[in-house]
């Protein structure tokens, strides 16, 4: 029947579809068809991420550079007299120098303003010494039987809580500095503090506290103070 006659005509030209790509060979075509198959494994594997083993997180003290010790040298100590006396202090290499003359004869690590611009730079006389100084800006409110309530406040912004009333942080040896335009004081000076091994305080230079009371020794009111970068 006709019907029956179109099946197979449909059939014969199903099974003898030519190739969709007549101009390579079949050959060549199984051949490329292969190796694809044995490659694609290999490229995969290439693009796999490997993830990489997470480091060991460091404590925060490893993370700071220990500030080398003080240095006194007593020939050049020796010969210290209240006119040839300086102090240098260096920002950026956390250090100060008292010098003799032109002579280094002490080299102390130190802590400066935390931020750019709260130690000052530039050249200041000493204008005042206190050996058991308290700090008229920052401190702890306490209450009436001595016993802290609130550490760590600031006298320009804090308020003091009901019953209580505000002690400044001792600065043992302290020694101010002044100001050489208006001829006034400052807030900042030098004093023992706590030596981190970065720059921490809030303005003032921190000394180790031996070094500290051999600086307040040796500088007298005037003795001139350069805080160089």
């Amino acid at each position: 029947m006709q019907g029956e006659a179109l099946s197979e005509e449909k059939i014969f030209s199903m099974t003898h579809l030519k190739p969709a790509f007549p101009a390579i060979p079949r050959l060549l075509l199984a051949v490329t068809l292969a190796a694809s198959a044995v490659c694609a494994p290999a490229v995969f594997a290439q693009q796999q991420i490997v993830p990489k083993p997470v480091a060991k997180q460091k404590k925060a003290s490893e993370l700071i550079k220990k500030q080398d010790p003080p240095k006194v040298i007593p020939r050049v100590l020796e010969h210290a007299t209240p006119e040839n006396v300086t102090v240098l202090i260096s920002l950026s290499k956390q250090r100060a120098f008292l010098k003799v003359g032109d002579e280094i004869a002490i080299d102390t690590p130190v802590s400066t303003g935390k931020r750019a611009g709260m130690t000052p730079t530039g050249m200041f006389p000493i204008v005042q010494k206190n050996a058991n100084h308290r700090s008229n800006l920052y401190g702890d409110f306490v209450n009436k039987k001595g016993q802290v309530v609130r550490s760590g406040v600031s006298t320009r912004i804090d308020s003091a809580p009901s019953g209580t009333t505000y002690r400044g942080a001792l600065m043992k040896w302290f020694m101010r500095f002044g100001d050489l335009e208006t001829k006034g004081h400052r807030a900042e000076g030098m004093h023992t503090g706590i030596l981190p091994g970065y720059p921490a305080s809030h303005g003032c230079v921190r000394l180790p506290d031996d070094i500290a009371r051999m600086f307040f020794e040796k500088v007298v009111l005037g003795t001139v103070v350069t805080v160089e970068p």
